[in-house]
């Protein structure tokens, strides 16, 4: 089910609530899979109509991780649905430069591997940026991609994503609105947000080539797609603010057929989302109502309950108060449920037996270290459960640390023999050979694995959680060893799903936090709900309650269960992160904050403290939040 937000140029397509505080067309989903099946439905359609008419359909495609879901589900309206892409002419965006077609990096060979191998597209009918050129060939490129655009009869759909720096395409700050296709040198916070799949920014090319700001303006028709809560505020820039080239995603604001399809966490920033009240009448839920009172306290810096009615008066309010008033009611309703929430016994007084389940080696400590810790020692039955080995989070020179380290305990002891030699010498060899983003033999990720294997382990202890409560269940989907992850399987949902019969917990934790920029967290939940409705049947229904990491927390008002930590818990909960030293100092995959995960877990409850307390709540070192699970994420 999507709304749609819309400008005064644009009437509404389809049903649903509708706002006028977006200056370009926003259909708003409730997760990425429904903007998944939504886009690729526009596709289908637009090529079925122009296929039964003998005409192409002209694409133009992004790669990254948003569109993936696009793609998947395009692969099986043609392998079930019997799509056909055989009149269908592509041109995509970008590419980085200079770099082989075929390196691991390549958007060209992402493509053919995530789409183009999968339909029947013709292969003279795929045009893609060549990252090989030598830089004088560049030019003549770039001025042919554009004279074979409009051969083809301009492009019919083009599909986006949008940069944190509020690129699309690769068109950086800066671009020219009328700009064409070209050579352009990257943005730094672009490259941090590309290290990931580089392994490491110092491996990310400095400039690519992509098509301009002007050549994605003549498409008839965009759909620009944002998922997640990272991509919360340039999509507000992007569709509420002002034309500038500081973002050039606001240049699609005047395009007459252009869309924003967004899940309701990339829309969270939005004026519809995070304050419809402004926007116009709404149903005061309990749910609204907190929220629109915490804001309005945070907002004029005044605690809940010395709130007055002047203040609701001058903040669009008055409708609150005239739906849910008396004042006074409102103000200690919303008190009450913030204070009600604070809770020191997070399992209950009976003994119960709880599952973490941590999607990385070291998101439990990280995430919910001091809740795990109160959890065992109020002598609950507290599991934990590592959903992925990590093993990509590895940097080399530590494997190849350990790897010594092995070599010369067997030489100290005596017991070194040929085999194990052999396999030193070979994985040596390997580390010492591998170029910056080559992938791992079986024999070094498996190492990799044992090093955040035994760094959670000692985590774990640390916390309270002995070695024989830790589930290390190593699901098929991550075993890639890239960045780039596969789908949920049956198998991936059957392991979680044994585990759910074989411990029946009462509790469980489960990552809600959709920040992570690397999409993991966001997977595993959906693999633990779908595991889920399946023990459902069995009688088998543990209250489940989120957590977020080192990415974002709650909001306040979203809290329903906020557990206080003491200055002695939380630095505990500091030691059992530091045992994960392979991501101590610095991570291979940090995200946009660069900050040690200690540092950010810390400072993020203490935050979360702080603004309880400007609330007017009891005041307390650190707090950390959770959320009931509902059906949604």
């Amino acid at each position: 089910m999507a709304t749609e937000t819309t400008s005064s140029r644009t009437r509404p397509t389809q049903s649903g609530p509708l706002v006028r505080h977006t200056k370009v067309p926003t259909l708003v989903f409730e997760n990425a899979r429904d903007v998944d099946k939504h886009v690729a439905l526009v596709v289908e359609s637009l090529i079925r109509e122009r296929s039964s008419a003998g005409q192409p359909t002209v694409l133009g495609l992004p790669t990254g991780s948003t569109p993936i879901g696009v793609y998947r589900e395009l692969i099986r309206l043609h392998q079930e649905e019997d799509l056909d892409f055989s009149n269908v002419i592509t041109f995509n965006l970008d590419e980085y430069w200079p770099l082989d077609p075929e390196s691991i990096h390549s958007y060209n060979r992402w493509m053919h591997e995530t789409f183009f191998n999968h339909v029947n597209i013709p292969p003279e009918n795929i045009h893609i940026p060549k990252g090989n050129l030598a830089r004088k060939e560049i030019d003549a490129f770039c001025d042919e991609y554009e004279y074979l655009i409009e051969k083809a009869g301009g492009i019919d759909l083009q599909l986006l994503g949008i940069g944190r720096t509020g690129h699309v395409g690769f068109n950086e700050p800066g671009s020219a609105r009328n700009s064409g296709t070209r050579l352009v040198t990257l943005d730094q916070k672009t490259r941090l947000d590309a290290a990931a799949g580089f392994f490491g920014e110092e491996n990310v090319p400095l400039r690519a080539i992509t098509m301009g700001i002007g050549t994605i303006m003549s498409a008839r028709k965009i759909i620009i797609m944002a998922l997640g809560e990272h991509k919360a505020k340039i999509v507000y820039d992007a569709v509420e603010g002002e034309v500038t080239e500081k973002i050039p995603a606001t240049f699609l604001q005047a395009h007459p057929q252009a869309i924003f399809a967004v899940d309701s966490a990339a829309a969270g920033e939005l004026t519809a989302s995070l304050l419809p009240w402004i926007v116009g009448p709404v149903d005061w839920t309990d749910a609204l109502e907190k929220r629109a009172v915490v804001w309005l306290s945070e907002a004029i810096e005044k605690p809940l309950l010395k709130l007055d009615e002047r203040d609701f008066m001058a903040h669009h309010l008055h409708d609150l108060l005239k739906e849910r008033g008396p004042i006074d009611s409102i103000r200690q309703r919303v008190f009450d449920s913030l204070h009600e929430g604070i809770c020191t016994i997070p399992a209950g007084t009976d003994r119960k037996t709880v599952i973490c389940f941590s999607p990385h080696p070291d998101d439990d400590v990280i995430s919910m270290g001091g809740t795990l810790i109160r959890i065992a020692d109020q002598g609950h039955d507290t599991q934990i459960a590592y959903m992925t080995s990590g093993n990509i989070a590895v940097f080399d020179h530590d494997a190849l640390r350990h790897i010594n380290y092995v070599h010369e305990f067997e030489k100290i002891f005596g017991v070194a023999n040929e085999e194990c030699h052999a396999l030193y010498e070979k994985l040596r060899d390997e580390l010492a050979s591998k170029q910056p983003g080559d992938p791992d033999s079986q024999e070094v990720l498996k190492i990799k694995a044992l090093i955040r294997q035994t760094e959670a382990t000692a985590g774990a202890e640390t916390a309270g959680v002995p070695a024989e409560k830790l589930h290390f269940l190593d699901l098929p989907f991550y075993r890639t060893g890239q960045v780039s992850k596969n789908p949920i399987g049956q198998e991936d949902v059957d392991i979680i799903a044994d585990l759910l019969r074989t411990q029946n917990p009462d509790q469980i934790y489960v990552a809600g936090d959709l920040s992570d920029p690397h999409g993991t967290h966001r997977v595993c939940a959906q693999a633990i709900i779908k595991a889920l409705e399946v023990v459902k049947q069995e009688g088998i229904e543990p209250v489940v309650w989120l957590y977020r990491g080192a990415w974002q927390d709650y909001e306040p008002y979203e809290i329903e269960m906020a557990v206080p930590i003491s200055p002695e818990v939380s630095l505990k909960k500091k030691m059992a992160i530091f045992k994960h030293e392979s991501q101590k100092d610095r991570a291979l995959f940090p995200g946009s904050d660069e900050r040690e995960f200690w540092l950010r877990a810390e400072e993020r409850t203490k935050q979360t403290a702080r603004r309880y307390n400007s609330l007017g709540l009891p005041e307390y070192y650190a707090l950390e939040g959770f959320v009931r699970y509902t059906g949604q994420l």
